[in-house]
């Protein structure tokens, strides 16, 4: 007789696991080569602070301008090789950016950068999704934990360059290439064919079906769960930025802590994170996306909005840990229902996505610090509960619990 029962991945699904695993640390890692650098590029290059600011900028505004480009380029060469051939041209975008010699020189290749990094964050995603299909359950929110090992792997090649005394180009090049050389062995590991599997072309055709029959609602509601996606994505990444740009200024500045206590608050935030996508999945997997979603944002809005109500200093980095933790399963979760909305081409909702999230990135700074300048920085950070409610507001778009894959027919005699 025939048993229908769930059985290990298959081989060819672990080594695809391993490789898309590659590709997210050389992505995490390539950009945090360079970050460390900043400061000794703005010193050489000689320029002020505006024009510094500036220049920087050019990296969001490079994902930006070319996101919307990923979509198309996954369904026509495949997201494998579109993430490694991003990978590639990230790498030497920073390369260029580490040994330029002029400010226009410096912000058109971190423009580069930034084109190419959101062109592989798309093809690394939709591949980690194909290989999620595979696994039959959640696995996405390992992947960008390994992102933030590789960011880590990547600040303290930096630390080391500068320590041995390495030139930028000397450094960026060796980092270049011993990533770039990662990411070619790893696709030869990734997953064969087309980027649609057998079954969820049936599903998709299934819903473009649906959507024929009542496209006026069916399209209204794709609208409206796209919407809800982005704003989910954008409120992971206002916190992710509220703790890169504004926790060590709001300890020093506002609570007077002293510079290692300072440093603490991001620390929190993304080693809180990190732990979080570690246990995301399974997470996931047993409660499903919006409960854990809904948790986070009440965890993320009551444990900042505290810290900013009653400030002290370890409250305040308690409450940025409590942030990255609430938000840690945000960005993969919002990817991966985009991923799957019907009637949409593959690849297509996953770009909108992560297209519109670098806004987030873009635009809260300076809003924050519009705020931060009117009333004080403490009120700024208000963004981070803030951002904790709408999650809570819009979770109800994300799946309740994960639909789990086919089972695998197995005989038994």
């Amino acid at each position: 007789m025939t048993l229908d029962v769930r059985v290990p991945p298959a081989p060819s699904d672990r080594r695809a696991r391993a490789a898309v695993a590659v590709l997210f640390l050389t992505n995490g890692a390539l950009f945090a080569n360079i970050l460390p650098r900043f400061p000794q590029i703005k010193a050489d290059l000689d320029i002020g602070n505006a024009a510094y600011g500036l220049a920087v900028a050019a990296f969001p505004t490079g994902a930006i301008v070319a996101g919307l480009a990923a979509g198309v380029f996954v369904r026509r060469f495949g997201s494998a090789r579109v993430a490694v051939a991003g990978t590639l041209l990230t790498a030497l975008g920073i390369l260029a950016a580490g040994v330029a010699r002029s400010v226009l020189v410096f912000a058109a290749a971190l423009f580069l950068a930034g084109a190419m990094d959101a062109i592989t964050d798309v093809g690394q995603n939709a591949h980690g999704l194909r290989v999620q299909r595979r696994y039959g359950r959640s696995i996405i929110n390992s992947f960008h934990a390994i992102w933030s090992i590789g960011a880590v792997l990547g600040g303290s090649m930096a630390a080391g360059a500068i320590a041995l005394d390495l030139s930028r180009g000397q450094h960026l090049a060796v980092s270049g290439v011993i990533f770039t050389v990662a990411a070619c062995v790893a696709l030869r590991f990734c997953l064969p064919g087309p980027e649609v599997e057998p079954a969820a072309e049936s599903d998709a055709g299934k819903g473009e079906r649906a959507a024929e029959a009542g496209a006026s609602t069916a399209g209204r509601r794709r609208t409206y769960v796209l919407a809800a996606l982005v704003l989910i994505a954008m409120a992971g990444a206002l916190v992710e930025d509220a703790g890169s740009s504004w926790a060590a200024l709001y300890l020093s500045d506002s609570l007077h802590a002293t510079a290692v206590l300072a440093a603490s608050g991001y620390i929190a935030l993304v080693g809180a994170q990190f732990v979080g996508r570690l246990v995301g999945d399974r997470l996931v997997d047993r409660f499903g996306q919006r409960a854990v979603a809904r948790v986070g944002g009440l965890v993320a809005a009551a444990g900042m909005g505290l810290a900013l109500a009653v400030p002290t200093v370890p409250g305040t980095i308690l409450g940025f840990a409590a942030a990255g933790l609430g938000v840690a399963t945000l960005v993969p979760a919002a990817m991966h229902e985009a991923d799957e909305l019907p009637g949409l081409r593959p690849g297509t909702g996953l770009t909108i996505v992560s297209w519109l999230m670098r806004l987030g990135f873009l635009l809260s700074p300076p809003a924050v610090g519009l705020v931060a300048d009117a009333a004080g920085l403490r009120l700024g950070l208000l963004v981070v509960p803030f951002a904790g409610v709408i999650v809570i507001a819009l979770a109800g778009v994300l799946q309740t619990r994960r639909r789990q894959g086919p089972p695998r027919p197995v005989n038994s005699r």
